[in-house]
């Protein structure tokens, strides 16, 4: 999982908006080296319509995209096709696609879905230094409690803080 968070805890505006994000730092920063490693994305419907919203290529490459939905997807993106059914379905076809490599999970249902289900071996967050007061929350919802250990942080610059969490080992 690698995601955005502003401090008060939401991962997009309550309009899906994502204008408080510097994306360029975070991207050349932060993204660009965790995606080097990742084998195949599976992100949530909602992630999805948002990144497909913006008004530039995309931003995945020939990386293969597995779409959590029920809907159909209705692009010309040869790397994207649509995936149904329960969360541990869904992770393990995509572990299935990426081979020796890793799996990146993104969008706030998806990955809370994934966390309740305990197939989230690590934890990427950057903290940015904003409070929207409301927007779609990062883990509100979890229905447990999830004990996490810190493996690494560091400041970005610009205020900006990576945080990278493991599951906490009994």
């Amino acid at each position: 999982m690698f995601i955005a968070s502003s401090l008060d805890g939401f991962i997009a505006g309550p309009d899906d908006e994502l204008d408080w994000l510097d994306l360029d730092a975070e991207i050349e920063d932060t993204f660009t080296p965790f995606f080097a490693d990742v084998g195949a994305m599976l992100m949530g419907r909602r992630t999805y319509d948002v990144a497909r919203s913006f008004d530039v290529p995309w931003p995945y490459g020939d990386t293969p995209v597995l779409v959590a939905t029920r809907r159909p997807i209705d692009d010309d993106i040869a790397t994207v096709r649509s995936v149904t059914g329960e969360i541990g379905d869904m992770v393990s076809e995509a572990k299935r696609v990426a081979g020796d490599r890793d799996v990146y999970l993104d969008g706030g249902e998806l990955i809370r879905s994934a966390l309740e289900a305990d197939l989230i071996d690590e934890m990427t967050i950057t903290l940015i230094p904003t409070v929207l007061g409301a927007g779609r929350p990062l883990f509100a919802g979890v229905g447990d409690r999830h004990e996490l250990s810190l493996v690494r942080s560091r400041e970005i610059g610009g205020g900006l803080v990576e945080l990278v969490y493991r599951p906490a080992s009994g």
